[in-house]
């Protein structure tokens, strides 16, 4: 069974960093595109970046861009997320997706087949 666990969430000021992890077990990642989505309270489920199996090609929502990095390492079977400048308006629980196979970065919810319990994000002003 493929489960993913994240970590690396906490309460931060705006301007600060965090960097997510998500450890993927029961598969071996490295033909599989993943993903981070986050959800507020409130709001839908929403993309944040993708990363292609390669890990060559990578994409981000318009909100995070310049400020957002996602990165995967096979070998640990793991993918990242380094957040820098933190905004309040980036508080949200962060779930990281994993689909089973596939040649380019997808981009919506349902493209993912497994995701993580979610880790929380909170941005104080």
């Amino acid at each position: 069974q493929v489960q993913l666990v994240e970590s690396g969430g906490g309460l931060v000021q705006a301007g600060d960093s965090l960097r997510l992890s998500c450890v993927v077990s029961g598969r071996t990642i490295r033909i599989d595109p993943l993903a981070w989505f986050r959800q507020a309270p409130g709001k839908v489920r929403e993309f944040v970046a993708g990363i292609k199996w390669s890990g060559d090609s990578t994409a981000y929502a318009d909100s995070v861009k310049g400020r957002f990095t996602i990165s995967r390492d096979n070998a640990k079977n793991t993918v990242f997320l380094q957040m820098n400048s933190l905004k309040p308006e980036d508080t949200a629980v962060y779930y990281c997706g994993i689909r089973l196979g596939g040649a380019r970065v997808y981009l919506q919810e349902y493209e993912y087949t497994y995701w993580g319990q979610g880790t929380q994000v909170t941005v104080s002003s």
